[in-house]
C-alpha cells in the first residue's frame, strides 16, 4: 500500500484555519453530532467534534438549535444505510427553515459511490460529504461550505490500495470521563467476500507506537480507566519500526497507574498464544472478542475467513485455557449466500462448544461491491430470520448460565454512572454490573459481590 501520514504542515494548516474561522463567524453557534456504527466511528466521532468546538461550535443534544449537523455514517450493514439516510431526509425542514444551517454527511456510507451520488441527486440540502480519511480536512471543508456558498464534495476517490492516511495532532472531544477510545490501526486487508471495509477504509495501515502511547498517556491523565484499542483487525497492527501488537500490549500495561486494557476488533487469524499470554497482566481486562461468522467450514471458506471450523475451535479453547476466567464474545452472520440447514447447525454447534458469554448475531446484508452480493441462493429473509430467533434463544440460555456461576463471587467493577441510588459499571469480563453501596463516585473501582445473575448483566453489592 501506498503508506500515507499526513504532514504536521497540513495539519497546523487546518488547524489554523479552525481558529480563523472561530474569529470570523458568530458567536453562539452550536454543532449536533449523529453517530452510526463501530467504535472506530464513535472514536472519528470524537476527533470531528474537537474540531468543530476549536471551529467555535458548541456541541448540542438538540439538532434542532444546531448551525451545524454532522451525520457519521456507517455501511456495514443496508439497515444503517437507510437509518441514515431517512434521517437525512428529515433535516430538510430545518433547512427550509433556516438556510444557513450546515449539514454534513461523512464516514463509510460517504466513501460508496452509488450512495454518494445519491446524496448528490437526491438531497440537494446536504452542504458536504466528508470521506474517511478526509477528517483532518474538516475545517477547510466546513469554511468553504459556509462562506463559498456551493457544495464541497471532500471523499477520496481512489482504489482500495491506496485509499487511507493518518494525521495525528488532531483535537479530540471526550464523551467519557470513565473510558475511552484509542485507534491504534486504521483499514483492512482481509476482503472477506461480503465485507464492505476494505473498500471504504481502505487497507491497513498502523499508527506509530509513540504516538498510540503518547495518546494512551492523555487520557490516562485526564482520569479516565478503561481504554479500548481500536482497529478492524486490531491484531495485526506493526508499527514502522517493526513493534507487534502484543510488543504495544506489553509497552502499554507497564504504565503506571491503575488502569483497564481492552481491544477489538480481532481476526482469528492472529489470535496466537503469545497475544493471550499478554493477559497475565491484570491490566489487561479479562475479555476477548473473536468473531467466527459461521460454524460451517465451508461458509468459511466461501466467505475468505482464512480458517475453518476446527481451527476456530482450537483458538478459543487456547484463549479458555491460557487466560483465567475470560468471557467470550463474538459475531456471527446468519442466511449468508447457499447457507444450508446444516451450515446453521454447524454454527450453532461452535455456540454451544465455546459458550459464548454473549454473541452479536446478524442477518446477512449484502453490500454492494463485495463478491458475496452476486453469489447465487441468496437466502430468503425469512428463513433469517427464523434461525436468528432460534440461535438467539440458545445464546440467551447460555449467557444466563454463564452469569448464575458469578453468584457469590467478587468482581472488580469500574462505576460509570448511578440513578436513584443504584450505580452501573463494567467488570473485567466487560459485563454490566448493577449494584448497591456507599461512598461511591463515578469512575472509581470497587468489588462487588454478586448476588444474581440476568442474561446480561448481573446484580450484587459494594463489599469492602
Amino acid at each position: 500500500m501506498r503508506e500515507v501520514k499526513v504532514s504536521r504542515e497540513i495539519v497546523e494548516e487546518q488547524l489554523r484555519i479552525a481558529e480563523e474561522y472561530r474569529e470570523k463567524s458568530p458567536k453562539g453557534r452550536k454543532f449536533f453530532m449523529e453517530c452510526y456504527g463501530c467504535q472506530q466511528n464513535e472514536a472519528d466521532s470524537e476527533r470531528m467534534s474537537g474540531i468543530c468546538e476549536l471551529m467555535g461550535y458548541e456541541k448540542t443534544d438538540d439538532k434542532t438549535e444546531a448551525s451545524l449537523i454532522i451525520i457519521n455514517t456507517c455501511a456495514i450493514r443496508e439497515h444503517a444505510e437507510l437509518k441514515a439516510l431517512s434521517n437525512t431526509g428529515q433535516l430538510k425542514r430545518l433547512k427550509e427553515k433556516d438556510p444557513s444551517l450546515l449539514i454534513g454527511i461523512c464516514g463509510c456510507m460517504a466513501q460508496e459511490k452509488h450512495r454518494r451520488d445519491q446524496l448528490k441527486k437526491s438531497y440537494p440540502y446536504v452542504d458536504f460529504l466528508l470521506g474517511t480519511d478526509m477528517i483532518h480536512m474538516l475545517p477547510s471543508v466546513v469554511e468553504r461550505a459556509a462562506y463559498g456558498k456551493k457544495r464541497v464534495w471532500a471523499v477520496n476517490d481512489l482504489p482500495h490500495n491506496e485509499l487511507g492516511v493518518i494525521a495525528e495532532g488532531l483535537p479530540v472531544k471526550r464523551e467519557s470521563k470513565v473510558s475511552g477510545w484509542v485507534s491504534v490501526m486504521y483499514g483492512c486487508n482481509n476482503f472477506c467476500s461480503y465485507c464492505i471495509v476494505p473498500y471504504v477504509r481502505g487497507r491497513e495501515r498502523s499508527r506509530n507506537e509513540e504516538d498510540v502511547i503518547r495518546e494512551f498517556r492523555e487520557l490516562l491523565s485526564s482520569g479516565v480507566k478503561d481504554i479500548t484499542l481500536l482497529g478492524q483487525n486490531v491484531n495485526s497492527y506493526r508499527s514502522e519500526n517493526g513493534v507487534d501488537f502484543p510488543t504495544l500490549l506489553e509497552h502499554i500495561t507497564a504504565l503506571e497507574g491503575d488502569f483497564r486494557v481492552r481491544f477489538m476488533t480481532s481476526h482469528p487469524k492472529d489470535c496466537t498464544k503469545r497475544l493471550a499470554e499478554t493477559f497475565k497482566n491484570e491490566k489487561m481486562a479479562n475479555h476477548f472478542h473473536l468473531p467466527f461468522q459461521s460454524g460451517s467450514s465451508r461458509i468459511l471458506e466461501l466467505m475468505n475467513r482464512r480458517y475453518d471450523k476446527e481451527k476456530y475451535l482450537e483458538k478459543a479453547m487456547m484463549l479458555k485455557e491460557t487466560i483465567p476466567n475470560v468471557a467470550l464474545t463474538t459475531d456471527i452472520i446468519i442466511g449468508f449466500p447457499t447457507e444450508t440447514e446444516k451450515d446453521f447447525l454447524d454454527t450453532v454447534d461452535v455456540v454451544k462448544k465455546v459458550g459464548f458469554d454473549m454473541s452479536y448475531i446478524f442477518l446477512y446484508s449484502p453490500r454492494v461491491g463485495t463478491r458475496a452480493a452476486v453469489m447465487d441462493d441468496q437466502i430468503p429473509h425469512e428463513v433469517k430470520v427464523e434461525r436468528f430467533k432460534y440461535l438467539s434463544n440458545i445464546q440467551n440460555e447460555i449467557a444466563r448460565a454463564n452469569n448464575e456461576r458469578l453468584v457469590g463471587t467478587v468482581q472488580r467493577v469500574l462505576v460509570d454512572g448511578v440513578e436513584n441510588g443504584i450505580y452501573t459499571g463494567r467488570s473485567g469480563q466487560n459485563k454490566i454490573v448493577n449494584f448497591s453501596g456507599e461512598g461511591i463516585s463515578v469512575g472509581d473501582f470497587c468489588n462487588v459481590e454478586v448476588t444474581e445473575a440476568q442474561a446480561y448483566s448481573i446484580l450484587g453489592k459494594k463489599i469492602n
